[in-house]
């Protein structure tokens, strides 16, 4: 496989299951996913990963990373670890109570980054399934609730956005900006666009005096993230489909469908 890991910081990839609950991405990492759930997740029972400080369950004979070392983990060269997969669990008794049929479905899930049943469970109270193969450059994720996934989105892009143009200051420091999330209401607005599947491509990024606008493409349904990226390069020197805008002096964000 080709890496664009450079490439991961500026070029977000979005399409949307409805109907088995799921978001294929790319450009997302766990360190902005774990950042914009900060101190509201769950422990994670470790599917496949490279985490050398996790602890064990014997029930399920898999580790698990406690939500207090969640920060460690992201601080982790999780990219590094090939494959990076996981499920929340609320409490360790979930686990426990288990049946082989489930803990067999998990450890599918883990494998071949498919499910054999919509994979939440009652007994772990779970809100994700994370599956990632060179963590953020193909990343699967089940949402039990939609609205999360919005709220990662908005989250992301404006971590991304203040990360992508340093300002230079009088004194010739570079400075960073900050941008507020992107309202819940305009990405849902795109949810259309996402179910055929969007690239949103910050190194595309308009910057004028007073507003910024982020092109958007709608590019379809990708399994393979190098024939996505294929077809952005393509499609990117084409008009794009929307635009999300940043009034640089009200300091809010709209939607411009073109």
């Amino acid at each position: 496989m080709k890496k664009h890991h450079q490439d991961i910081q500026d070029l977000v990839y979005v399409h949307l299951n409805q109907n088995d609950q799921y978001v294929l991405s790319y450009g997302i990492e766990f360190a902005e996913f774990a950042a914009a759930f900060s101190g509201t997740m769950n422990h994670l029972l470790l599917l496949k990963h490279r985490f050398e400080d996790g602890d064990f369950n014997m029930h399920t004979l898999l580790e698990y990373c406690p939500d207090e070392r969640i920060n460690k983990l992201a601080a982790d060269d999780i990219y590094g670890y090939g494959d990076f997969c996981w499920i929340d669990f609320v409490e360790e008794e979930g686990l426990n109570e288990l049946t082989g049929q489930e803990i067999a479905e998990l450890l599918y899930l883990g494998h071949q980054k498919q499910h054999l049943k919509l994979p939440f469970y009652n007994k772990l109270g779970n809100r994700f399934v994370y599956l990632a193969h060179d963590d953020g450059f193909f990343n699967k994720l089940y949402y039990r609730s939609f609205k999360d996934f919005f709220h990662l989105l908005s989250y992301a892009l404006s971590i991304k956005l203040g990360e992508l143009k340093l300002e230079k200051t009088l004194l010739g420091l570079r400075k960073k900006r900050t941008y507020p999330p992107i309202n819940k209401e305009i990405l849902l607005s795109l949810t259309p666009f996402i179910k055929e599947g969007i690239c949103i491509s910050l190194r595309d990024v308009d910057h004028q005096r007073n507003k910024l606008e982020i092109p958007i493409w709608v590019i379809g349904d990708f399994a393979s993230m190098d024939d996505m990226y294929e077809e952005y390069q393509q499609i990117s020197s084409e008009n794009c489909h929307a635009k999300i805008i940043f009034d640089k002096k009200t300091k809010e964000w709209k939607l411009t469908v073109i």
